[in-house]
């Protein structure tokens, strides 16, 4: 099946059923979903790519939304890929971001996909990246990836985007509660949402986190944004949309913007490396033979589990 030229004739389904493609486990799949990535990667790479995080009870589906909406009255397509916790049973995604984004979802112009996180650790999707790329060929020149938000864990969504938002409620705390949060240091813009409910709260929590933002060593020298939204009444959103794109502005002029995709692409390379050489390994037939009684008897105490290392990559490496 060709999906490559419909897919970049902007053809909602067949970008569904690439997504699909890449997501799928299949050794002739991954064969496939390789040759597909590579026919359309010159395609790539034009769109703004915008990671949102944010604690359950937050609002992102809300937010997304509200900006969804706001970009596509501005001529822009949006792609949403929204990571939602996996299923025990199932293993698939139990959310259902298109039933809480019901407006956006309905629009031609806008692509919603969510994606079971598999338990992969960052709060993403293992195969999000590769869905990112997708998008990015059918045309759609904001791609938003909503994380599942349920620790700092999650910050590796800061890892495949150009800029990452983090959403706040107006009780987000004093200074030092907000320092402790790992994934602040990462942020390029934080937006407290729900300032409707409580427009003093907001206020106070938008002087606290600016003022905390100072302290943290990656933003002691950078111009900090905080601002302030109701996403259920989309208001303040546009100011969050000209925060971001004075930013991209800024780093595209200073040459941090292609910098950043430089060292993404090959962080992504290693990462799918080591991925690979970890299922190589344990699949490995010498491996698997000694691999029982190696983990039992480091359990058990009665090996060191540097020693019990050695001896396995041992037998990887002598091995046929």
């Amino acid at each position: 099946m060709n999906l490559a030229e419909p897919l970049q004739a902007g053809d909602r389904r067949a970008l569904a059923k690439a997504i699909t493609l890449v997501e799928s486990t299949r050794a002739d799949h991954r064969e496939q979903a390789d040759a597909l990535l590579t026919t359309l990667m010159p395609a790539t790479g034009r769109a703004l790519r915008l990671g949102i995080s944010g604690v359950p009870g937050v609002g992102k589906s809300t937010f997304i939304e509200a900006l969804g909406v706001f970009l596509i009255e501005q001529g822009h397509r949006v792609a949403v890929l929204a990571v939602d916790p996996s299923s025990s049973l199932s293993g698939g995604a139990i959310l259902g971001d298109k039933t809480r984004m019901e407006k956006l979802s309905m629009d031609t112009r806008a692509f919603i996909r969510p994606s079971p996180s598999s338990g992969t650790l960052g709060g993403v999707a293992e195969k999000t990246r590769e869905a990112l790329l997708l998008c990015e060929a059918a045309g759609y020149d904001v791609v938003i990836v909503e994380t599942v938000g349920v620790g700092q864990s999650e910050t590796a969504v800061a890892g495949m985007t150009d800029l990452y938002l983090l959403l706040q409620l107006p009780n987000a705390g004093d200074d030092l509660q907000a320092i402790k949060k790992g994934v602040m240091e990462l942020a390029d813009l934080v937006v407290i949402n729900k300032a409707d409910l409580d427009d003093q709260a907001a206020t106070r929590a938008q002087a606290q986190i600016t003022s905390a933002l100072r302290l943290l060593p990656t933003h002691a020298h950078a111009t900090q944004r905080v601002l302030k939204v109701s996403a259920l009444k989309a208001d303040g959103i546009a100011p969050v949309w000209a925060a971001l794109t004075a930013l991209r502005a800024e780093r595209e002029a200073s040459g941090a913007w292609a910098a950043r995709r430089r060292e993404q692409s090959l962080a992504w390379m290693w990462e799918r490396i080591q991925a690979g050489l970890r299922q190589a390994f344990t699949a490995h037939p010498a491996v698997q033979a000694q691999l029982d009684a190696a983990t039992v008897a480091v359990r058990d105490g009665r090996t060191p589990p540097s020693t019990a290392a050695r001896q396995l990559l041992a037998a990887f490496r002598t091995s046929p």
